[in-house]
């Protein structure tokens, strides 16, 4: 076949092979993409790797060269400069054939001094050449420098090398490309495109209808598939299927919610009116038309300003309307009454609520006007006002409306210059009958109480409960200073006779606190805050008693109110202390315990005896914190004094009756022994007779669960208070501690004598020991001896004594070792 047909089936080709690779672009862009830019880096890659290669070969062959000639220096130089300084021509030729012999060597130069010069070989032209030139110097006894030789070497076979290096690695590198990029676009296609072209056709072909379906590519199901980047972008579209299934699912069941909704708002108990933007009603429920007897069709489109009552003013009506409409765009919200009518003329009070609708960019596309008829409501109103401004209980005005009389009161007063009185009422031991009877008896007894006040008042003045068991009496138009002391003992009167309270008697008594308008103060709050004052000064007589107020109580109150706010801080700041009494075996005079006494050292009001302290603790209840400290530093105190001494001591502690009546009182009390690690028989609790009379079946399950674990109770100050006596065997009490107030006159009166001999004997009927307090005097040792006492507390064996002075006192004293 000629060159000519060669060449035109070629120029015929080009065409085939261009339109194929159009094809193929527009088939397969991402493919054309991928090849032409694999092409692209390959080849500028190859590229620059072969020329670091070739560069380096071509310095590889340089330096080959330079070495070459360094090898004649080195070789040669000696043998040169020994034939030139011989003058043997035919050595020194046949050495410098040797050299011309190797490689690349073209042209040798010797110079000979002085001024002669040998030249072999040609010098290459139209080609790079490499010069190398030594000295040649003779050395005997001295150096002899005897000429110069130049050593030319040609690079023409290292280009020659070089190019066709070039030549091959371009070669074989394009194959390589050329090959690479095929496989590439074989292993691209199948492994990404047939699959993104599947993907194209699924996603083109998806549609709510078709939503069961899902992308499955034609390619094992492993692990490895899975989580490649068609893996994720199959699993993505899958997602994204469910999603839309979920979201078919979720419009599904809005569009029933909103049905839900729709229902809802329709059966509504509340009448619903929906408004456009220019308040014109849009939509009624049904509750809507029962309630005012308007069908939607008699009303959509109208102004709900339409429904208030005719008999209102057309232009108030606009007003109010107005109003609500500037509310609703200000605040976001309008609540209120109206005076609405139904169909049939009929007025009713209507409760509203209007509030804006609106979009998800917070505009206003309406108004929700919600409505519910109050007209029953209405009517309780003045009941409740009445219930606003009366106590429930006893009848009496509360207390907002005994401060209106009051200020009233002395607003009268002013003008006719004339006195109030303000009597300020507290029932004594309220607190303890409540706890003793129940609330059903504290109500009664409020009751009466309240009739009884009330009976001794004329018309003008006015009774009231403040709240608890504290009452209020105002006393206007009085004419001297006495009048208010005359009311007060007629009051104190009326309270002597005992209240019947759960079928017995009890006698309940009631302080009085009387303050007077203008001696007092000119202003109602100070005039309350007196007669408060005066009531704990009535208090602190022995309550059933009344005080008018004077200055000083004033600094009182003040002093009660600050020694209260230093107390709330003592026990966090370490300002209780204890002391410890010994308590003695009387017969000989051996100790056997102490008692743990209450300290405060304040550093502002100084030591606190506890009879100043203890009352406030118990009434604001901070007696049960200091309480249950007071017991844990005692138990730990006798566990030291157990191991300093090696004796058993034991330790008494004064209990109260709020203390007692906490709920955590017996878990305090076994966790201070579970901390020290002293026996239960070791520690004895203190009771007062006026817990004792409680007689509640909480009292006596708290004093056995006590005694059940070891624990002594004893019975404290006995004969002080009432008779306790049917009380002492049905406890589970081991001692008996005579007050002092006996003890101290028995040497002087024989009634007390007889007294403390009676009571010794009736404890050791009863099994019980007995603590005689207030031993002061020997004379006292010798009757108690006599009387078979069987312990002693008192000045005569030891004051109360801080922790440290105590231990002093047991390692010193000799009744802490006698038996």
């Amino acid at each position: 076949m000629s060159d000519t047909s060669l060449d035109g089936r070629k120029i015929k080709d080009m065409p085939d092979i261009a339109t194929r690779l159009k094809r193929f672009r527009a088939a397969s862009p991402l493919s054309f993409r991928l090849v032409a830019w694999i092409l692209l880096f390959s080849s500028a890659f190859t590229l620059l790797a072969s020329g670091i290669q070739i560069y380096s070969d071509y310095r590889e062959d340089l330096s080959k060269i330079e070495q070459r000639m360094q090898v004649i220096e080195s070789g040669y130089r000696s043998s040169l400069a020994q034939s030139l300084w011989a003058l043997d021509q035919k050595h020194l030729q046949t050495q410098m054939d040797g050299i011309l012999s190797l490689p690349d060597i073209e042209h040798l130069r010797l110079r000979i001094e002085p001024d002669s010069e040998l030249v072999m070989g040609e010098l290459p032209r139209d080609t790079d050449t490499l010069t190398h030139s030594f000295e040649l110097i003779y050395r005997d006894d001295a150096e002899f420098r005897l000429g110069e030789l130049t050593i030319t070497a040609s690079l023409h076979r290292v280009y020659d090398e070089l190019r066709r290096r070039v030549g091959f690695i371009l070669a074989t590198q394009f194959l390589i490309i050329f090959v690479v990029s095929i496989l590439i676009l074989w292993i691209f296609r199948h492994l990404v495109t047939r699959h993104l072209a599947d993907m194209a056709d699924y996603t083109r072909d998806l549609s709510l209808r078709n939503l069961s379906r899902p992308l499955e590519l034609d390619r094992p199901d492993t692990p490895a598939y899975q989580r490649d980047e068609l893996g994720m972008v199959t699993e993505a579209i899958n997602q994204m299927r469910e999603r839309l299934i979920d979201d078919v699912t979720r419009r599904e069941r809005d569009e029933a919610e909103i049905r839900k909704f729709s229902k809802a708002i329709d059966q509504s108990p509340s009448s619903v009116l929906i408004c456009d933007r220019q308040w014109r009603i849009e939509y009624a429920n049904r509750k809507f038309s029962q309630l005012t007897g308007n069908s939607p069709s008699e009303i959509i489109g109208k102004h709900p300003s339409s429904l208030i009552d005719p008999g209102v003013d057309s232009h108030e009506a606009r007003q109010l309307w107005k109003s609500i409409r500037l509310q609703v765009q200000r605040v976001g919200v309008w609540q209120g009454e109206v005076n609405s009518t139904r169909k049939n003329g009929e007025r009713y009070w209507e409760q509203l609520v209007v509030t804006p609708i609106k979009d998800n960019n917070g505009e206003s596309t309406g108004y929700l006007i919600l409505g519910e008829d109050i007209s029953i409501r209405k009517r309780y109103e003045q009941q409740l006002l009445r219930q606003a401004n009366y106590d429930i209980l006893t009848g009496l005005p509360n207390r907002m409306l005994a401060l209106d009389r009051l200020k009233l009161a002395l607003a009268q007063a002013r003008r006719d210059e004339s006195k109030v009185g303000v009597m300020f009422l507290d029932l004594d031991n309220f607190k303890h009958i409540n706890d003793t009877l129940g609330h059903d008896a504290g109500d009664t007894l409020l009751i009466e109480a309240a009739r009884r006040i009330s009976s001794c008042l004329r018309g003008t003045s006015t009774v009231a409960r403040l709240g608890g068991d504290e009452f209020l009496v105002v006393l206007p138009g009085l004419n001297g200073p006495d009048a208010s002391s005359q009311v007060a003992e007629r009051i104190l009167k009326t309270f002597a006779p005992p209240f019947m309270l759960s079928g017995q008697e009890v006698f309940v008594t009631t302080s009085i606190g009387i303050a007077t308008f203008p001696d007092d103060s000119d202003n109602s709050g100070t005039l309350l805050q007196h007669a408060d004052a005066a009531m704990y000064e009535a208090k602190h007589k022995g309550k059933s008693a009344y005080a008018r107020f004077t200055p000083e109580m004033s600094e009182v109150s003040h002093e009660r109110l600050q020694m209260e706010s230093h107390m709330r801080k003592a026990l966090e700041l370490g300002e209780f202390e204890l002391y410890f009494q010994p308590i003695v075996d009387t017969a000989s005079g051996g100790l056997v315990a102490a008692e743990a006494l209450l300290r405060w050292n304040n550093p502002a009001m100084g030591m606190v005896m506890p009879d100043r302290f203890i009352p406030l603790a118990e009434e604001t209840g901070l007696i049960i914190p200091i309480g249950e400290w007071v017991v844990k530093e005692a138990c730990q105190a006798a566990y030291c004094w157990q191991a300093m001494t090696g004796r058993e001591i034991s330790i008494a502690v004064n209990v109260s009756p709020r203390q007692f009546r906490d709920p955590g009182f017996t878990d305090a009390i076994m966790r201070a022994l579970n901390d020290s690690n002293l026996r239960p028989e070791l520690l004895e609790l203190e009771i007062t007779e006026r817990l004792i009379l409680d007689n509640s079946i909480e009292t006596a399950d708290i004093l056995k669960q006590l005694d059940k674990v070891g624990i002594r109770l004893s019975v404290d100050d006995f004969g002080t208070g009432y008779s306790a006596l049917s009380y002492l065997k049905s406890y589970p009490f081991d001692t008996l501690k005579i007050d002092k107030s006996f003890v101290q006159d028995v040497l002087k009166e024989n009634e007390d004598a007889s007294l403390v001999r009676a009571i010794i004997n009736m404890a050791h009927s009863l099994g019980l020991k007995v603590v005689a307090e207030g031993v002061e005097e020997e004379d006292l040792t010798h009757f108690l001896k006599a009387e078979h006492c069987d312990y002693s507390q008192g000045y005569f064996y030891s004051r109360p004594l801080p922790e440290q002075d105590f231990i002093h006192w047991l390692e010193t004293n000799e009744r802490a070792n006698l038996k």
